[in-house]
């Protein structure tokens, strides 16, 4: 009798291990989920992004597609909202069992897929610098981290500008977290918080944020706005004659695509902090911006979010054929030192927190729409979500 249930129980076990290797695919597909905001404020940033990855898929199925299986998309549209990032994430998971998720962009968005994945045990690769703090399992993190873009960026500012800094940003995860990280910072390199101020997401007057501007007169604005509210405040602050010249501005969240909509008459002179740019010069970076071009049209740009979208693509392809598998947890362990020739240059998957080693880039975008680099990492730099290599940020 002994014999039977043992034999009944290694049958149940090898059927679940099957179903589970094989739920994601079929004979000659395997199904991936792309959940980006298509609509509402964030559609500004996002839309571009799903479009990197479309790209990647198009050519990794052009290639023969992987493990001999040709990769569908299914889309899904987060619609600027956390709540609808959760839902949309758990049907990908539960009713189109895909095998990975590529999305979100906003902290607040991932913050609410991230126990969907979790539960599910699903496999989100974020496309977009943020706040740190964070390593999940489920999640292989594509942008910056804080040390990576942020401390080195008011290192930047504080000696090229003055350590007299007003923080402005939207009222979620990302801005807040961020601004306590250069509060710290600033407080180490002995400058001044000389204004805070955080406004919901998609709001359009500035006034206020402004005058306040006016008022204490920083030596440089540190700008952590997402989505719609960057192209209402950076034209009143044009319009109030705060110009790169009088004020510079450095921003977290704006690239190509958001200069773009943003106008770069209301840009022009002012400061941003990435790994890459479209202008970025390595021999894959020139195919890349030639391929998403020819796709989607010459006057579309490429940019640091749109790049690590394609990255991850790519990444996560690699990841299988290295696996032979599909399976969530094979994946993720065939990602440990995992490395590929990107645009930015060559990136690799830190075993130990599935954050990417990546350069650090300053760029100053210019009156054509386009950021030139000033400065950079002579090398790629490991990533540091915790901040454990900074005395200063200690109990953040």
């Amino acid at each position: 009798m002994k014999k039977i249930a043992i034999s009944i129980i290694l049958v149940v076990t090898g059927a679940f291990f099957l179903w589970n290797c094989t739920k994601n695919t079929s004979n000659n597909i395997v199904k991936v989920g792309l959940l980006h905001s298509l609509t509402g404020t964030m559609s500004i940033s996002e839309v571009a992004v799903r479009d990197a990855e479309l790209l990647a898929i198009k050519e990794i199925n052009a290639s023969g597609g992987v493990l001999g299986k040709k990769i569908k998309a299914i889309e899904e549209n987060g619609a600027s909202d956390p709540a609808t990032f959760a839902e949309k994430a758990r049907k990908l998971l539960k009713e189109d069992e895909v095998a990975t998720i590529f999305g979100c962009w906003t902290s607040a968005s991932r913050k609410a897929v991230k126990p969907v994945v979790e539960e599910h045990f699903g496999l989100l690769w974020y496309p977009v610098q943020y706040e740190g703090l964070e390593a999940s399992p489920n999640i292989m993190y594509m942008g910056a981290s804080p040390n990576q873009q942020v401390i080195p960026a008011i290192d930047y500012c504080a000696k090229n500008f003055g350590k007299k800094m007003y923080l402005i940003g939207n009222d979620y995860i990302f801005p807040r977290t961020a601004n306590k990280i250069i509060k710290a910072q600033l407080a180490f390199l002995k400058g001044e918080c000389c204004g805070e101020n955080y406004v919901p997401m998609g709001s359009s007057d500035f006034t206020a944020v402004i005058e306040e501007i006016q008022t204490e007169k920083p030596d440089v604005i540190i700008n952590t706005l997402n989505g719609n509210s960057n192209i209402s405040f950076f034209k009143q602050l044009k319009d109030a004659g705060i110009t790169s010249s009088v004020i510079p501005v450095i921003s977290f969240s704006i690239a190509e695509e958001e200069i773009n909509k943003i106008g770069a008459e209301n840009l022009k002179g002012n400061l941003v902090a990435w790994s890459y740019y479209e202008k970025t010069e390595t021999p894959q970076n020139n195919k890349f911006v030639s391929s998403y071009k020819s796709e989607y049209g010459a006057n579309r740009v490429t940019d640091d979010p749109i790049e690590a979208a394609y990255i991850a693509v790519h990444m996560w392809a690699q990841a299988c054929e290295k696996a032979k598998s599909f399976v969530v947890e094979d994946v993720r362990v065939a990602t440990k030192g995992l490395s590929f020739e990107a645009p930015e240059g060559t990136v690799t998957i830190d075993g130990s927190n599935q954050h990417l080693y990546k350069h650090v880039r300053i760029g100053k975008i210019t009156d054509n729409g386009q950021i030139d680099e000033i400065w950079s990492t002579a090398n790629p730099v490991k990533p540091d979500p915790y901040l454990s290599t900074y005395e200063w940020a200690k109990g953040l």
